[in-house]
């Protein structure tokens, strides 16, 4: 285990290049291919792609649209976006929209899947659920499929704030390897309320993907699944507690660098890992510190900035920061470090801070963002307890049951407020589908630095416990409760919950 983080060191073969030697880029904005006056429609290729991540060599990947991250989707609040996913990968997929207020048929759930283009290759993904069989808690996964073929449409009314969302393959026991061979990107929501707002816009307002990777000698990612062929869930005994890259990529680019103007940015910061958690901060930091100044998590604006020296983000969890470049002199390199790395993973990317005279900034950070309506906690109709451990054969569990796809450890009136107590063993970044929450309480005292405002994702650390209060709205169905630790939810760290 690495100092610090869950899971074990996966190191790679390939040689690596030295930090910031290659530019940031930035995921292109994906145009619809048609408009409605009340809807935008995308389309979406998942197909492989050669992609130039290492020097001198070539990595495999799994893309949309044959570029990792895929491309940026921007929709606007109240207005619904259907996607169009087609799958021209050897293997089936799931697509979920992370943080997304959807309906249970567009949600992603892990048997939805869409079969390749190719039969045999389809019928192949057929197989594998069937195999799934012998592994802890996927004997109801058959029950529950929902396969198409090629291709399936997603739609999403976005009847929600804005907030920097994301989207991933969310595969019943493959959404670990999925992932890592590049199947994530960014789908931004927009509003009235956050754009009434000065803070920075347009090529100020930027969104990171963090993730680690490794790769072997010849330049593919290197993962240390069971079966490369998918046959059998999983990751070998070594790994169950998460794999860990020794290479961190930012919009897929190893230790990258930015030129930044003497002026505001906004950073979307997102945590697109496995396992890694990061400790985020600038190194060296401004002259009187409070670095980054936090406007937004995962379910959009916080009623008030938070100032931070450090930020801890885990898996699938999202900080919109504001970085204010003009305190620092010109010609300043500014690194975004990692204080729970060592060695590469400590290092994430660098801001060179430009000379000259910039422009007057017209963006500020207002001291009320937002209105964000109290936690009802005592208008709870119901409180649940729900234990993510480790147990023994079991594999990682939660109440002590592995995942069995269409077995619902709780039943929840749609309308009603409930409160939930979320308890660990182990470091576990807990996700809820369909609505965001509130943490009320951690360890029974107030809430962490990290956890203001609407969340998805709340991060707990061993043997911790968090208490969350939500209201279920909209959607009638089977949603998700589960690990985002991808290793700990591919074996089986997931629960459904239902909604009437």
């Amino acid at each position: 285990m690495t100092s610090g983080q869950p899971g074990l060191l996966l190191r790679s073969r390939a040689p690596l290049p030295r930090p910031y030697e290659v530019p940031l880029p930035v995921p292109p904005l994906l145009a619809p291919v048609s408009t409605s006056g009340t809807a935008d429609v995308y389309e979406i290729t998942q197909r492989p792609a050669r992609l130039r991540i290492l020097p001198g060599l070539e990595t495999d990947a799994w893309t949309y649209g044959g570029t990792f991250p895929g491309p940026t989707l921007v929709s606007r609040s109240g207005r619904r976006t259907v996607v169009r996913h087609r799958n021209e990968l050897p293997r089936p997929t799931v697509v979920h929209l992370h943080g997304g207020h959807t309906p249970y048929g567009s949600d992603g759930y892990p048997t939805a899947l869409i079969l390749p283009r190719d039969s045999t290759a389809g019928a192949a993904g057929m197989a594998d659920m069937a195999g799934m069989a012998g592994m802890p808690g996927m004997s109801g996964a058959g029950g529950a499929q929902d396969a198409v073929s090629g291709q399936r449409t997603y739609t999403y009314p976005m009847e929600q704030r804005a907030a920097t969302l994301w989207y991933h393959d969310h595969r019943m026991g493959f959404t670990g390897p999925n992932v890592w061979q590049g199947l994530a990107g960014f789908h931004l929501v927009h509003d009235d309320e956050e754009e009434a707002l000065p803070l920075p816009a347009g090529e100020r307002d930027i969104p990171l993907l963090i993730a680690d990777r490794s790769f072997a000698a010849d330049g593919s990612f290197q993962y240390p699944a069971l079966d490369a062929g998918q046959g059998t869930a999983g990751v070998t005994d070594r790994y169950m507690d998460g794999v860990l890259g020794d290479v961190v990529l930012v919009n897929g680019a190893p230790w990258p660098v930015l030129e930044t103007r003497r002026l505001r940015y906004r950073l979307r910061l997102l945590n697109g890992s496995n396992a890694r958690r990061y400790r985020l901060a600038l190194d060296p930091p401004p002259p009187g510190g409070a670095a980054l100044v936090q406007i937004g998590g995962d379910g959009g604006l916080l009623e008030r900035p938070l100032a931070h020296d450090a930020l801890d983000i885990a898996p699938g969890e999202r900080f919109d920061v504001v970085v204010d470049f003009a305190r620092y002199r010109p010609g300043t390199r500014v690194r975004l470090v990692n204080l729970l790395g060592s060695g590469g993973t400590a290092d994430v990317m660098r801001f060179d801070v430009l000379g000259g005279r910039p422009p007057a900034d017209d963006s500020r950070v207002p001291d009320r963002l937002s209105v964000i309506p109290a936690p009802r906690a005592e208008r709870a109709a119901a409180i649940r307890t729900f234990h993510f451990q480790r147990r023994g054969a079991a594999g990682w569990t939660i109440n002590g049951r592995p995942y069995e796809a269409g077995r619902p450890l709780a039943t929840v009136r749609l309308g009603t407020t409930e409160v939930w107590r979320f308890v660990t063993d182990f470091h576990h970044p807990v996700h809820l589908h369909l609505n965001h929450f509130q943490v009320t309480a951690r360890n029974g005292r107030s809430p962490g630095p990290y956890d203001a405002g609407w969340k998805d994702t709340v991060d707990l650390r061993p043997a911790e416990s968090v208490e969350i209060v939500t209201r279920f709205t909209d959607y009638p169905g089977r949603f998700l409760l589960h690990c985002h630790n991808l290793e700990h939810e591919d074996m089986a760290m997931m629960a459904d919950f239902v909604t009437e």
